[in-house]
């Protein structure tokens, strides 16, 4: 019985879905399922039953069904206010005493609530872990419009984070002959430069290139997270030349320099959960072994609000004699004339945005404060670095180096973390200041 629902539950994850509203025997239904969990009576076996036919619950409601869901654990199943009263007093009165370490544990009894028993039970499933990743991104949807969902997005978030701690988390290298299932997971998932078919995918995976994903024991099939890596003998300063399919492929054994092009978060529901200056780490260590030679480790990133940043500065634009429309069209860069009068001022506009610009408090944009937050440095601004559509509406074409010295990394992150004080070269120093 209880294979036959956990089968189930597997090809709903799959996609296989039966989408029904919340209806009031269906209400009644779920209150009682997630009383059950709840009350954790039972041995595993009765724990995996109630969890499959919970999760087979959910998968089969649409939006507005999943929504409810989500609103009756978040509102049902927090601590009783009377046990918290109790035991907050029972501890106050405790301290100083030798009982205060028992009062102590019963307070955090008290404070724990029956939202977690609810959640861990999925952890017994096979796709139980990638369930609740998925539920997170099902309540991070719903969390924009009812705020009262926040308790339990707090608690989940908590819980995930302590479940993809890094030291749980396994580096592994992507090649060509990877299982094709995977292959095709990279394609829907690479969240910077789209991958446009196999030939470019292969691209990516030849031999002057490199390819790296985190996985979860529990999803071994689901990239957490991965970075795609160009061997080169120089700072490249172009994303299409980078990828052309029709360049000679380098021979890795001169490159000099490693080229962090795309990195790609796959799991939304895994926001918060950071451990992408993990990968990096470990990505260059394992670069380093592989290849002792190399000497620079850079990326070539977009400056992915740069555009929505001019939007809001319309003085910036004051002395561009266009407007942005006509900057993300792209349509100048066809004019030599109008290109060489824009690089100086567009190359000092975007020194600015990436060096004094703050939202926050922090860089305003969200690339710069990740690769800043891990130790790089403002290394260079690429004019016209991507030429696609996509890079035009982003970023005017712009892209950017961030360099990550190895003897460098933990003093900019003190410096970043601590004082607000973010690494760049001279050059770009001074492009920020100027006018």
């Amino acid at each position: 019985m209880a294979e036959g629902l956990l089968d189930r539950v597997k090809n709903l994850v799959g996609g296989r879905r039966e989408r029904q509203p919340m209806t009031p025997k269906l209400l009644a239904q779920l209150r009682r399922q997630l009383q059950d969990c709840a009350a954790g009576t039972g041995g595993e076996v009765s724990a995996r039953n109630r969890a499959a036919r919970l999760g087979e619950t959910y998968l089969g409601l649409d939006d507005a069904g999943r929504h409810e869901f989500l609103r009756r654990i978040a509102l049902d199943f927090g601590p009783e206010p009377a046990k918290v009263d109790a035991a907050h007093r029972a501890y106050q009165t405790a301290v100083g005493t030798p009982g205060q370490w028992d009062a102590e544990a019963d307070l955090r009894a008290a404070l724990r609530s029956s939202r977690i028993r609810i959640l861990t039970q999925f952890n017994a499933l096979p796709q139980g872990v990638k369930f609740l990743v998925d539920l997170r991104t099902d309540l991070l949807r719903c969390l924009d419009k009812d705020e009262e969902l926040a308790v339990l997005d707090r608690e989940l978030e908590s819980r995930l984070t302590a479940w993809f701690d890094v030291g749980f988390l396994e580096l592994r290298r992507i090649t060509w002959h990877s299982p094709a299932a995977l292959l095709e997971k990279l394609i829907q998932y690479e969240a910077v430069h789209e991958i446009r078919s196999w030939n470019d995918l292969r691209n990516r995976l030849d031999s002057d290139r490199r390819l790296y994903a985190f996985f979860h024991p529990r999803m071994p099939e689901e990239p957490l997270i991965f970075v795609e890596v160009a061997l080169t003998n120089e700072l490249s300063g172009n994303i299409q030349a980078l990828l052309d399919e029709h360049a000679p492929v380098f021979d890795p054994a001169r490159a000099d320099t490693a080229i962090f092009y795309s990195i790609s978060n796959t799991q939304a529901g895994l926001r918060g959960v950071s451990f992408g200056n993990f990968l990096l780490k470990r990505v260059i260590d394992d670069l380093k072994r592989d290849f002792p030679q190399l000497k620079t480790f850079a990326t070539l990133s977009p400056l992915s609000q740069f555009a929505a940043w001019l939007k809001r500065s319309p003085a910036a634009l004051a002395g561009l004699g266009l407007t942005l429309a006509q900057l993300q069209s792209g349509e100048w860069a066809q004019d030599k004339a109008a290109a060489r009068r824009l690089r100086d001022p567009l190359e000092r506009l975007a020194a600015r945005y990436l060096y004094t610009v703050r939202q926050n408090g922090r860089p305003y944009d969200p690339v710069a404060r990740f690769h800043l937050g891990n130790g790089a440095r403002i290394e260079r601004i690429d004019f016209l670095a991507d030429t696609s559509a996509k890079g035009f509406k982003q970023s005017c074409g712009l892209m950017v180096n961030y360099l990550y010295d190895p003897e460098e990394i933990e003093q900019n992150v003190e410096a970043f973390v601590g004082e607000d004080r973010i690494a760049a070269t001279a050059a770009i120093r001074r492009l920020a200041k100027s006018q």
